[in-house]
């Protein structure tokens, strides 16, 4: 490790290297991770799933691709939340920079069903599991870069660029993803979808150049060797069992409704008539604009405190479950896009940009990585995993958008409850604590 280098306090870079490194990376790892649902939807249900059956079929099989990325992200948390914890952040992160930008890069490499039967969708899915897990060992990695290394007065303005990177990742994929498209169909389908796959390549290098280059975190640091667990993961759980629940709970109105007011939502449009390049537009302005929001409330959260900016986005979001849908259903450009601006960027963006700090100090140093891990990609397996798949289970059934409105208004109350209970015994400074609770384990 790289104790050595830095002895004294003065001669650690400034935080702002470390908000690159985190922005960066964050945003590579999300352009590769949402790369795959941009194609789901174009190409992998009519490339990789047997052409015979309905397309529909083909994008849904692709759609489970979707989710089974999901599900493998909590092991993803896991396990880098171990290494993490263990060998230092940065070495998690070089990690799963490099996983995440070789499967992605082989997605661009894999032969279509026409070429190799059954085997393209079976590489296609382990190549999204390994995805999978690469962006669960991410998240909690790319906040503690900046979250530890930044004053407990700047930690919420500053950590929210972490989250910025997702918007930015988020916008990369849909440009590149749209330049491709604008070739000949014939040409798109036979091989120009691939480069936005491979590209990746590109940008994992410089990314896990920025990254290496990096001392390791000052509170990792910190934590002595006899602190560590063996187990850190087990440990988290024992020790913030009250805390992992909360961060969930925290995550449930934050994840599964930004994944109604992006992914769903675009489904719904589309279903009540409204043109899909206006929806995909909407999307990507508020996404653009988010950026600016998550830091504006990650500042805020220093100013007023994390539970009141969190609450304010929370119940923002049930004040927007009705007028959001009947805002699409007007089919007026400046109306739909107002509906994803105050959705996406005002209400997620609240609770998205006071999450990294709330986070950050709900939890001790030596277990952090992996409480954090655990507690954010557990709750996207069931908020935001689910959600798109239930709420179109809902449209179908009933045929409107009123219990889908509900839904959402039943993610924020699981929300609101966390957030009244992260109030008790919750210290911004739980270090001689925790370092009890460490001699009372071991």
């Amino acid at each position: 490790m790289s104790h050595h280098h830095h002895t004294l306090p003065g001669q650690r870079p400034g935080v702002r290297r470390y908000v690159v490194a985190s922005l960066v990376g964050n945003a590579l790892e999300w352009y590769d991770f949402f790369l795959y649902a941009t194609a789901s939807a174009v190409v992998f249900g009519r490339l990789f799933f047997p052409s015979d059956v309905d397309p529909l079929v083909g994008t849904m099989a692709a759609f489970a691709g979707f989710a089974v990325g999901f599900a493998a992200r909590p092991l993803g948390g896991i396990i880098f939340g171990h290494i993490g914890d263990k060998l230092g952040r940065k070495r998690a992160l070089v990690m799963t920079l490099s996983i995440m930008g070789i499967s992605t890069a082989l997605m661009g490499l894999l032969p279509t069903y026409g070429q190799v039967g059954l085997w393209a969708p079976a590489l296609l899915i382990l190549l999204r599991v390994v995805q999978g897990i690469a962006a669960g060992g991410e998240w909690g990695g790319g906040v503690l870069l900046i979250s530890e290394n930044s004053s407990n007065s700047r930690r919420g303005m500053l950590s929210a660029f972490s989250q910025g990177g997702i918007s930015l990742g988020f916008v990369l994929s849909s440009l590149v993803f749209f330049l491709v498209q604008l070739m000949p169909d014939a040409q798109f389908m036979a091989w120009g979808w691939r480069v936005p796959f491979l590209l990746s390549v590109v940008l994992l290098a410089v990314g896990a150049y920025i990254r290496f280059r990096l001392p390791e975190s000052k509170e990792f640091t910190a934590t002595s060797h006899n602190k560590q667990h063996r187990l850190p993961v087990l440990a988290a759980i024992k020790t913030h069992p009250r805390e992992i629940l909360v961060a969930m709970g925290l995550r449930v109105a934050e994840n599964g409704g930004s994944y109604i007011f992006l992914s769903f939502s675009i489904a719904y449009g589309v279903h009540v008539g409204v043109d899909k390049g206006l929806l995909l537009m909407a999307v990507a302005v508020s996404m653009l604009v988010s950026f600016g929001t998550y830091i504006f409330f990650g500042h805020l959260s220093d100013r007023i405190g994390r539970r009141p900016v969190y609450a304010l986005g929370a119940v923002g979001m049930g004040a927007m479950a009705f007028p959001f849908f009947s805002m699409i259903d007007s089919n007026t450009p400046a109306v739909v896009i107002l509906a994803f601006l105050l959705g996406n960027g005002l209400c997620h963006g609240a609770m998205i940009g006071t999450q990294p700090a709330f986070f950050h100090e709900l939890f001790s140093a030596e277990v952090r990585y992996s409480a954090m891990a655990i507690a954010h990609e557990l709750a996207a397996v069931f908020a935001g995993g689910f959600a798109p798949l239930i709420a179109t289970a809902l449209l179908l059934q009933y045929g409107s958008s009123v219990p889908v409105s509900l839904y959402v208004i039943g993610l924020v109350l699981v929300t609101l409850v966390a957030l009244a209970f992260s109030r008790h015994g919750i210290k911004v400074d739980q270090k001689e604590e925790a370092g009890r609770e460490a001699e009372v384990l071991s």
